[in-house]
């Protein structure tokens, strides 16, 4: 399997960050997790990355439903984000929504790879690494 260097969870959740950090810890497939509790503090994490050292993602998971910045505030938020503070990254949005609605509104947004619904199996990891080569 690919190996990336970081990956961002960006959701409300701490059981479902937990058990997303065990599912990619379990693979092996990044040097570092960071968690950030929804899109305003996931903003954050991206515009001041590179200032302090921290690692900027090649993957981000992004839920939709959160307090304070939802997921689709902070796509329209990130397509403004300079060039280097993005670093590249893809986004696969992770959801329990059900909406056919919110899969074809997530196409909308070119950063957007992938639309897959909660929880973070091995399976689904593997076939977005693998759609990432």
């Amino acid at each position: 399997m690919k190996k990336i260097n970081s990956i961002l969870l960006i959701d409300d959740d701490a059981a479902t960050n937990f058990l997303h950090r065990m599912v990619i810890e379990e693979c092996g497939i990044c040097d570092a997790i960071t968690e950030a509790g929804d899109g305003l503090e996931a903003l954050e994490y991206l515009t001041t990355a590179t200032e302090v050292g921290y690692p900027q993602p090649d993957l981000i998971f992004l839920d939709i439903n959160m307090p304070r910045m939802d997921g689709w505030e902070f796509l329209r938020s990130y397509g403004d984000l300079p060039d280097e503070c993005k670093a590249g990254a893809v986004i696969a949005m992770l959801t329990t929504s059900l909406n056919p609605d919110d899969r074809e509104r997530a196409k909308q947004f070119d950063c957007v790879h992938c639309f897959e619904n909660k929880p973070l199996d091995e399976g689904k990891l593997q076939r977005l690494l693998a759609a990432l080569e």
